[in-house]
């Protein structure tokens, strides 16, 4: 089963699920900004498959992050706790497949996994 990491209101994260139904409609839409919040397990699970750090994933476009996380260091657990804490900060859409996952910006990752 695949599962997509989606926000509704990002027109990338529109356009990553539009792509995603073009291969299968067998999938699972999670909306983490709203229903379906991060957990420390399932963002870290998230991490490994896509074979990053919590930084890698960081929409560094973002306010909060010009703001207050710019120029600084932190630890892996500090990333998953900011993330957690501020999920607009993680770049969409995720779609994850058994044991991959990719983010699908540009919409042209998600073929990878098939």
């Amino acid at each position: 089963m695949m599962t997509i990491y989606h926000n509704p209101r990002c027109k990338k994260s529109r356009a990553g699920l539009q792509a995603l139904e073009t291969y299968t409609k067998s999938f699972e839409i999670k909306e983490y900004l709203t229903k379906n919040p991060f957990t420390v397990e399932s963002l870290t699970t998230i991490l490994i498959k896509l074979k990053k750090k919590p930084e890698e994933i960081i929409r560094k476009q973002e306010d909060y992050f010009k703001s207050q996380l710019k120029g600084k260091s932190f630890s892996h657990e500090e990333w998953i706790k900011i993330m957690i804490e501020n999920p607009n900060l993680i770049q969409r859409p995720i779609v994850v497949k058994d044991h991959s996952a990719v983010i699908g910006d540009p919409i042209e990752n998600i073929e990878k996994l098939f």
